[in-house]
């Protein structure tokens, strides 16, 4: 197959590198390529791109965040499925397990689980522009208490927009916003929160199996200080990296990225390392050479 979809993590707060302090996570993608160039046509690590998951093929994508300063780190895996019928239409799901540095005591545990979807309104993995929003529901698994999450069901939304500059240059554009009505304290007081990302991407196409990215997201988000009451914070991150692929004849191809977040801004100072590994293939083929 000629190109492969990468995913990311993303705070339900937008689109964060820190993984708690109200972590949601998701995923997509429908991959083409010019079929003289077998590129992988992709999103960023922490930008999501605008192409759906190509027809009858799954993809498993695991990714880990350490942040040095916070202590942060989380890890999350996200499963994509096309619909059958239709593979304009999408859904996926993102398990996560975290610590929350600046909690102490919090342990690692599991954060909140995320359902998504995704609908591809304008074009697809060979088109110069695309458009495919998506809408998630985030669901409460995680202890709000240990900052793994916002001890209330959330909904998330974003408008990611994928342009194609050169044969050898695209760029992600993202604008997206998340509400949670109920959202919950460490203390148990509750208060409505909303927050909001924008980001953008770009992936240079080194060789057909190599990419180099550059990426960047600001985000602020509010966190519940007292019953009715929150604050606002905000997180602003540059980073470079790298994705690989290998291809086989079953159809599978294995991606291995990684990439150093820096803090810039608000986050002056923050440093990270951002690893991604992901598994797609044909439904039911997998290792076989």
């Amino acid at each position: 197959m000629v190109s492969r979809r990468l995913r990311f993590v993303r705070n339900a707060s937008g689109l964060r590198f820190l993984p708690y302090a109200a972590m949601a996570a998701l995923a997509w993608g429908q991959s083409s390529a010019k079929p003289e160039v077998a590129n992988i046509q992709d999103n960023s690590f922490t930008v999501e791109e605008a192409y759906n998951q190509e027809p009858g093929v799954v993809q498993h994508i695991s990714t880990f965040s350490r942040m040095w300063n916070s202590k942060d780190w989380s890890y999350a895996f996200t499963q994509e499925w096309p619909s059958p019928h239709n593979w304009r239409h999408q859904l996926s799901y993102t398990l996560i397990g975290a610590h929350a540095g600046g909690f102490p005591g919090s342990g690692v545990g599991i954060g909140d689980t995320v359902f998504n979807y995704r609908y591809q309104l304008l074009g697809d993995g060979e088109s110069r522009v695309a458009f495919a929003p998506r809408l998630s529901l985030l669901v409460p698994t995680g202890d709000v208490t240990r900052g793994r999450g916002f001890g209330a069901p959330g909904f998330q939304t974003n408008l990611p927009v994928s342009i194609v500059l050169s044969r050898r240059l695209v760029s992600h554009w993202n604008a997206g916003g998340t509400f949670v009505p109920n959202a919950q304290g460490v203390d148990h007081s509750r208060a409505a929160t909303v927050g909001y990302t924008l980001a953008q991407s770009f992936v240079f196409l080194a060789t057909s199996r190599v990419n180099f990215l550059l990426e960047s997201s600001d985000n602020r988000f509010q966190s519940v200080v007292q019953t009715g009451k929150t604050a606002w914070s905000r997180t602003t991150y540059v980073s470079p990296g790298i994705r690989w692929a290998y291809n086989f004849k079953s159809g599978l191809q294995i991606v291995p990225g990684l990439a150093m977040p820096i803090g810039v801004g608000a986050s002056a100072g923050e440093r990270g390392i951002f690893l991604y590994l992901s598994f797609e293939h044909p439904f039911g083929k997998l290792f076989s050479r």
